[in-house]
């Protein structure tokens, strides 16, 4: 198996004190910083952050909160998970990895994707009937400007572009990801532009999701060209046992539920469905121990380089979420690595 990265990714949930008060957003930006921290010092490889624009996730702009980060950390990786491109400049974007990676010493990278919401859509004035074509075309004019020095596009969305050199030039390339939500066109899309594939699985088995893997691989190999790596991006929490874990999650991951299904006509969750989830979908929730034989499982089932666990769901406590964080480092991250050095080969 190649190297594997453990990571972590957050989309900055409005989580609670311990009495159960909310926490403004800043508070909860803080709180973010405080957890790259932590997660570098804990052993993650990765912290990612996700870029949303309604009331219930703190973060619409990631990269100031991924700068403060990469300024008090040395090793950790820290990228976006995702960003919305379809609703972003691809230039501007470029400038500010370009950037980040000045000082970060190329660890800051960029996981690029349509997301699963459009608030952003009406807020920078795009029009959701454009949707397909805004991120198609702006996917191709960033992948040009991580690989050309000078670049040309022509553009329906924007001034056409001639011979134009955008500065800052990074020092090295920015590490780029092609996010997916299990679009088989998408995934042979990654491959087609050579960048490693992120999936968001939130449900149901992984190895449902073997096939795309597949179709990724097989698809590098008709052009001829070697596969990148291949990361997941699920759900889940970690605390001292099982039992714990399971109550300590459920409120806050029930209630992110209800508020996002409001408007995507989903049932209410039930504790069952729940439970079931756990058991043999894509919710990793329990002991250090479970925790960590689920991911290794996962990462052995898809032949997977990166796995990111989405570690803050609705309004928790803050301090369970940085207790999660911890247990994630010091505990899952070793087992995880335990468990996949003694499978059969």
């Amino acid at each position: 198996m190649t190297h594997l990265e453990l990571g972590l990714d957050t989309f900055g949930d409005i989580t609670t004190d311990d009495t159960g008060a909310r926490l403004s957003p800043a508070q909860v930006i803080r709180n973010t910083v405080t957890e790259g921290i932590l997660a570098e010092e804990t052993g993650a490889d990765f912290i990612g952050l996700g870029e949303h624009h309604r009331p219930d996730f703190a973060i619409s702009s990631p990269e100031p909160i991924m700068s403060a980060i990469l300024a008090q950390t040395s090793r950790i990786r820290v990228g976006t998970s995702v960003t919305v491109l379809s609703s972003d400049d691809p230039i501007r974007l470029f400038q500010r990895f370009a950037t980040m990676n000045a000082f970060g010493q190329g660890r800051a990278e960029v996981t690029l994707g349509r997301g699963s919401f459009t608030e952003s859509f009406p807020l920078f004035g795009f029009a959701l009937d454009d949707y397909e074509a805004l991120f198609e075309e702006k996917f191709e004019q960033f992948v040009k400007l991580i690989r050309d020095e000078k670049v040309s596009f022509e553009s329906r969305f924007r001034p056409n572009l001639k011979n134009a050199t955008v500065h800052p030039r990074p020092e090295m390339p920015i590490r780029t990801w092609r996010g997916v939500g299990g679009s088989p066109d998408s995934i042979i899309s990654a491959a087609a532009h050579d960048l490693p594939l992120l999936i968001a699985i939130i449900g149901g088995s992984p190895a449902r999701f073997a096939p795309l893997v597949d179709l990724y691989r097989r698809a590098h190999a008709q052009m001829g060209t070697t596969p990148k790596e291949v990361g997941v991006h699920s759900p889940g929490f970690v605390a001292e046992t099982d039992e714990i874990a399971r109550e300590t999650y459920f409120e806050g991951y029930q209630k992110m539920h209800a508020a996002i299904g409001a408007s995507r006509g989903w049932p209410p969750l039930r504790r069952e469905d729940y439970l079931r989830e756990i058991e043999h979908g894509s919710l990793y929730v329990g002991s250090p121990e479970t925790v960590a034989s689920k991911i290794a499982s996962t990462v052995a089932t898809l032949g997977l380089g990166r796995f990111q666990l989405k570690y803050s769901s609705g309004p928790q406590k803050a301090s369970a979420i940085l207790r999660n964080v911890e247990l994630y480092g010091t505990q899952v991250i070793p087992r995880v690595r335990e468990i996949l050095a003694d499978m059969p080969a």
